[in-house]
């Protein structure tokens, strides 16, 4: 469905994680939308690749290398603008699978700071200018994970709750003003990155995430369900969408073919 162009005043649109998966693909729809997308992501050669494909296109797109877990780099780059009218808080992801018991603190304490604390420090430098623009979105990728538990998932599962928390907490503070918080949680995803990464590089062990599932979601279902949520009216706030491939009913329940 095509969605109207956003005023000029709300165009410009940042999404982090802006590299791979999720964040490429919600960068592809809001350029497509109308918005100018402003590329966050820590590997510049990447994130370049995206705009010059997208700027190819006719749209307008800049990259800006940023490691959202460094506060000054992102204060920084919040000086750049005047007013920003959508905030995608998409960088994220899962380091690995093991039990509480034997789990890495590091892997947990890294995915606090990318998941939680990255999404904190954009919110907060940006935060004045989405209130700035009149109407704004902020727009925090959660996912499933935020809203169930399952074994060997708790400090990813910790990460996403906090995410959640912080999306939720948000809404209710700034309620009254022309800022609109969203949360989308996307179930099982199958993007080229994220349970590779999540298992170290395990080819073997990635690929049976998705074993015998026939239809994952991708990373452009979720970008056109965000870009969906995004190019409401003004006064329609999505509080919290849950999507999930049709093949599994919860963290813990997925058909699999055989």
């Amino acid at each position: 469905m095509a969605t109207a162009a956003p005023p000029a005043a709300s165009r410009i649109a940042v999404v982090t994680g802006a590299s791979s998966g999720i964040g490429a693909a919600t960068a592809r729809r809001l350029a497509e939308a109308g918005y100018r997308v402003v590329l966050t992501a820590r590997r510049k050669d990447r994130i370049e690749a995206l705009a010059e494909e997208l700027n190819g296109a006719g749209h307008s797109a800049v990259a800006y290398p940023l490691d959202v877990t460094d506060r000054a780099a992102v204060d920084e780059f919040a000086t750049a603008f005047e007013t920003i009218g959508v905030l995608v808080n998409n960088a994220g992801g899962a380091l690995g699978a093991d039990p509480v018991a034997t789990g890495d603190p590091a892997d947990w304490r890294a995915m606090y700071e990318t998941n939680v604390i990255g999404t904190l420090n954009l919110t907060q430098a940006l935060l004045p200018k989405l209130e700035a623009s009149g109407d704004g979105v902020v727009v925090v990728v959660s996912s499933t994970a935020g809203h169930g538990t399952y074994e060997g998932g708790a400090g990813y599962v910790a990460a996403k709750h906090g995410a959640h928390v912080l999306a939720e907490t948000l809404r209710l503070e700034i309620v009254g003003t022309p800022v609109r918080v969203v949360e989308i949680a996307p179930g099982m995803v199958k993007t080229e990155e994220f349970a590779l990464t999540r298992f170290g590089g395990d080819t073997e062990r990635a690929a049976k995430v998705y074993e015998g599932v026939a239809e994952p979601l991708t990373a452009d279902d979720v970008a056109e369900t965000i870009t969906w949520a995004v190019t409401r009216p003004s006064h329609v706030n999505v509080d919290l969408l849950v999507l999930r491939p049709r093949a599994q009913a919860s963290n813990t329940k997925v058909h699999r073919e055989p």
